[in-house]
Parts: structure tokens; sequence; C-alpha cells
């Protein structure tokens, strides 16, 4: 057979990199894969998969709560903020050697991937660290673990160093009492940064008190010298009180609707009602562990409720001319929390975010839908009142999509026809290397055209500052021309019709003032944004810009600050007799468009952030008090952290 040209180039490439030979596999071995590809085990190397380092360990003495034999947690933030200890109080991790591989249990626990007692129900009917993969990751991925165990009569201990045992297995001393103590300092070498955040602790254990809530859970931060204690015994019911609250979500009911169910394998526990927000809000745990990205149990519950209420609205002939009830319709404004107890849960991945066990949807469905229709029969009032925010939501819905339509209308077509006229646009059709700077006012526009790079940079400059979009239904939104002009410059329409496919930038820029104005018009869009392209930020698509503060002239030298304490660090380097011009800029319009270009426009010199949401929850908490209608909130927050501004532009 004839070699082609293009077979030709394939065969001198394979011999140009070498045959590939079984010299050439690797074999990893203990836990060296764990610190090769971290992300596959913790979903990442940044602040959320630190964090998950904790949550495997805390998750490991809750599965002793779950299993009866303790009642109580102690969590510790050391000093130096980047080191952690977990107590419980079951009954502590076995210490005898294990009678296959011969070496402490303790030891094959956390130095061997799927080592542990939870494979099968002999030990924990019900648990979440199911993998026997949690300890020992967390020991791989960190520079050191001491483990301190109380059983047998005695206190046993030892050290690891990056997944290794440092020292074998001691009896340190006599102890009457039982229980595991897990110590930890992530791994410098394998995070980008080791500093723990408190508050982020501290919410995620508030949240398991209410899961569990016979469990007592105790917090010590070593840092700020405080303790707090959790225990909620009225479990999920407060935890609705308390998202509600803290959400500004105003239920259209006083009672919640709320059910159970305890089945051999199958434990479900869930409460919600429906409130005037815009969005759905559900929280779903599968054995005391957050799943975020939902799955089963999460489709079981809301196909329960899409299907009582409208075996509601059939029964009693509720019927709106003109106007159809879509499952969104339903959903919308509800907040809830689900909870389930499962024998034999089948995540997706080592994360545990999302539960797969196919059985789940039809129990959940099965128990909810019934429950629902029969409290609605049983609770007139309270039905109608649900009934009313549904057919408000369908007809807001419906108004919505007159306007949505306009907008898509305007966004077909060719992609450089029918764009605002202040769009300045660049000359690359390719989303995947064009940017679009969102900018404040004319001035700022201008200057940021003149320094851009023509082909792949657009400029779409706001006049003002842009609608808040917090508590407003899309109908309001879409009537504000700096809203529209924005959704027509991103293609990707908005509403039911939004799709991500059809962005037509790859990275969007928000491009503001670094004063205070300029920090208020950035919390405008990121508002806007989370509650109407939230699949934008989801992708990490959505940047800040950050844009200096200072200009240091010391000399024929010029450098750049981006904060007071960046300025006093750079004065502090200079010589004591050296003559320096120190400008501070009050706004983009007072930089040219060289040094717009330099310090913020190059993708070579300048600095962006990228806009995550590590908890949609917390962020639509932080979002409704920041920006809802309660006033009352923010003075709140404002006399509560005021001390924590480093600074304050007036």
């Amino acid at each position: 057979m004839p070699t082609t040209k293009k077979q030709k180039r394939k065969t001198t490439s394979a011999k140009q990199n070498g045959q590939y030979a079984a010299k050439d596999i690797e074999v990893l071995e203990g836990l060296e894969a764990v610190r090769r590809r971290p992300s596959m085990y913790i979903g990442g190397v940044d602040n959320r998969g630190l964090h998950h380092l904790l949550w495997e360990i805390v998750d490991n003495s809750v599965d002793e709560y779950l299993a009866g034999e303790t009642d109580r947690i102690d969590v510790f933030l050391h000093k130096n903020g980047c080191s952690v200890s977990v107590c419980d109080y079951g009954r502590g991790i076995p210490v005898d050697k294990h009678p296959k591989i011969k070496k402490s249990a303790l030891e094959v626990i956390l130095t061997t991937l799927h080592a542990g007692g939870k494979f099968s129900d002999k030990n924990y009917a019900r648990s979440g660290g199911l993998h026997g993969v949690g300890s020992s990751v967390v020991n791989a991925l960190s520079s050191e673990m001491v483990a301190t165990i109380h059983r047998d009569g005695s206190e046993w201990v030892q050290r690891y160093k990056r997944g290794k045992p440092t020292t074998p297995v001691k009896k340190v001393k006599p102890f009457r009492g039982h229980g595991t103590r897990i110590f930890f300092q992530p791994d410098i070498d394998i995070f980008k940064k080791t500093h723990f955040n408190a508050e982020i602790i501290r919410k995620h254990l508030e949240d398991i008190s209410y899961i569990h809530g016979g469990l007592k859970i105790k917090f010590v931060d070593e840092v700020k010298k405080e303790t707090v204690e959790f225990h909620h015994p009225e479990g999920i019911r407060a935890y609705l009180t308390k998202l509600t609250k803290e959400g500004e979500k105003q239920a259209v009911h006083e009672q919640p609707f709320e059910t159970d169910k305890d089945d051999k394998n199958i434990k479900v526990e869930c409460v919600l009602h429906w409130t005037e927000a815009t969005d759905e809000q559900l929280r779903s745990y599968v054995n005391g562990i957050r799943t975020h990205a939902g799955g089963t149990h999460e489709s079981g519950f809301r196909a329960g409720v899409a299907k009582a209420v409208k075996n509601y609205m059939e029964t009693h002939n509720i019927k709106q001319k003109g106007l159809s009830i879509s499952t969104e319709d339903i959903r919308e404004g509800i907040v809830g929390v689900l909870s389930i107890f499962h024998g034999d849960p089948m995540f997706q991945g080592q994360t545990k975010e999302k539960l797969n066990n196919p059985e789940v949807s039809s129990f959940v469905d099965g128990l909810v839908r019934p429950a629902l229709e029969t409290w609605l029969n049983n609770n007139p009032t309270t039905a109608d009142a649900i009934v009313g925010r549904i057919v408000l939501s369908a007809r807001a819905r419906a108004a919505s999509r007159s306007a949505v339509k306009e907008v898509r209308r305007k966004s077909a077509g060719s992609r450089k026809t029918n764009l605002p006229g202040k769009l300045l646009d660049c000359r690359s059709t390719k989303p995947e290397e064009s940017e679009l700077f969102i900018v404040e006012g004319d001035s700022a526009g201008g200057t940021a055209a003149m320094g851009r790079n023509g082909k792949t940079q657009a400029v779409l400059p706001l006049r003002g500052k842009i609608l808040n979009t917090e508590s407003l239904n899309l109908t309001r939104v879409m009537q504000n021309q700096e809203i529209k002009d924005l959704t027509e410059t991103l293609g990707t329409g908005i509403g039911d019709g939004f799709d991500i496919r059809k962005l037509r930038y790859h990275r969007i820029v928000l491009l503001m003032d670094a004063d205070s104005d300029g920090y208020h018009i950035s919390t405008l869009l990121l508002t806007f944004f989370f509650r109407h392209m939230r699949e934008i930020i989801r992708q990490g698509r959505l940047y800040l810009a950050q844009p200096p503060l200072y200009r240091i002239k010391a000399g024929s030298s010029v450098m750049y600050a981006h904060d007071d304490a960046e300025k006093e660090e750079i004065l502090a380097a200079l010589p004591a007799n050296r003559k320096v011009d120190v400008q501070r800029f009050k706004g983009l319009g007072e930089m040219d468009d060289e040094q717009l270009r330099e310090t913020t426009l190059d993708p070579k010199k300048r600095i962006l952030l990228r806009v995550d949401i590590d908890s949609l929850v917390e962020a639509d908490i932080t979002f409704s008090q920041l920006l809802g209608k309660d006033a009352s909130e923010r003075y709140r927050i404002i006399m509560e952290d005021a001390s924590f501004a480093d600074d304050v532009d007036l």
C-alpha cells in the first residue's frame, strides 16, 4: 500500500519521539498518585480544595455520630491559621494489626487508598466516608499529620509526613476515654495558599449541626481566640427558618410543608415553603454531605412538588385563561432543605457533590407528591396563597417573553449587525480570542478605546449607574436601556432564551474606577450576571479588572500601585533622598490611553480577578442582604463589619 505524505509525517514524528514501550509505563505506589494528581481526589488545589480536606475528616467524625457512637465533635483552627484538628468521641480508629497486611489498622487507613470500615453495613449502616479514600488523601496532601487515638484503655499516636509514616504507632499513656483526633497541615507545595478561612469553617459546621439535630459541634478559632458551639435539635425546620431570614425571602404562607420517611435503606427528610423570591433555593444533603451538584434525590423532589401542585390545581379546577403553568413557575420562590440518608450511596466522584442512585428519585418523588398534595388539600388558605404565587410567576414569565423575543430578534443575524451604537467592537469574529471591557462612562470608554487592541478587545461604555436587578422580574429588567445594550452585545439572549453557546466574547471584564462608585457599579453588574446570566460566571467568563490607584515616578522609573499598602511598599524600597512624584488616579478618565494599556489592558502586564461562585447559597444570601429591599439588614452588616474595612473612600 502506498504511503501518503501525511502518513510519512506521522512515522517521522514517532521516530523523533522514541518508541513507546513497556519501560515508559509508570507505576505510582502508595499515595504518590494523589500528590501527582490531587484535583482528581479533591476537585482542585484552590481555596475550595483546601477546605475540602477538612470536610473529609469532619465527615468521618460525623459517621461516628451516625453510627450512634458519639454526640460531640470539636474542630480547632490553630494559631498559624494553616493547620486544623478534628476530635470526636467515638470508638477510635482501630490500632491493632490488620490480619492480612500485618500493619496497624490505623496506618493502613491513613496510608492506603480504598481502605476503611465502611464498604459494608457491618460497622456503619449509613455513612459519608464510604470510599475509604478521604483520610488517606488528606494525609497525602499534608506536610504533617498526627493521629491520636483513644481506645483500649490507652492513648496511641502516629505521625506522618506527606502521606508517609515517620513513627510507628506508639502507645503513649493510659487513657480511660475513647475517640479520634486528627491534626493536619496542608502541604504548601500542593496548594496555592494554605490559610484556612474561619468563616467558611464556621458556616459549614453550623450547616452540619442543622442536618444532624442531635449532634453538638464546637469550633475553636485560635487565631481570633473565639469559640462557638452549634446544637440544633429542631433540625432542618430551624435550618429553613435561618435560610429564609438570611436571604430576605418573605414567605407567602406561615407554616412550611415538611415530611419524612425512614425505610430500610433510605431515610428522607424535607421541608419547604414558597417565598416572594424570583429563584429557587434548594439545599440537598446525602448522609450529611452537601450535594452542590444535586442528583437523583433533587430530581425526585422537584418532580414530586410539580406533580402535587398540578394535581391540586386540576382537582380544584384552577385555570387561568390563556395562561399555561410550567414547572419553572411552580418552583420559583421555593426555599427548601432536602436531607436523605442512604446505606449505599453512589456519588459522582470523590468530592461527592452529586448523587447517582437511580432508585432514590422514585423514592423521594413517591414520598413528596402524595404528602404535599394532601397537605395542600388540608390547608386551603395556604394552598390559595401558594397557587396565587405560582400564577403570578406564570404571568410575569409570559410578560417577559415579549421582551426576550425582542432581544433575540435584535441579536439574530450577522455578528456585526443589530449591535448597540456605542459598542466599540473588536475585529475578530472568534469568541475564544475576543474580550469585552464594560467600562464606566464615555470618558473612560474613550480612553479604553484608544488603548485597546482593536483586533481582540471590544469596549462597551455604560452611562450612569446600572439598574439594581436584585428584586426585579425580567420584564422590569429588560426595560432598562443599559441592560438591553449589554444583553445585545453579549449575544446570548436572556431568560428562557439564554444560550451560552452564543456568547460573543469568552472573557468579559468589568473595568471600573478604583473608588466606591466603581465598586458600586461593579456590584450592580455582578448582581445582574448572578441573577440573569449565572452560566457566564459558572464557565469562568467574568472578570474584574484591577486598575492602579497610584502612579509613582522616581527619576525615569515609573511604577504603579493598586492600593495604599503597595504604594507604601514601593516608596519604602526607594532611596530616602530620591525625588518622588505620586499621582492618585481619581478615575479611569485621568489615565491616558498608554497608561491604561500598560496597566490594565495588556494581557502580559494586567491583573484580572476571575469571578467564581464557591457557594451558590452563600452568594444568594449576600446579594439579597446587600442589594435587597430590606435596608435594616444592610445597616446591620455595616455596623457589625465596619471595623474590618481597611479603607473607606468618601
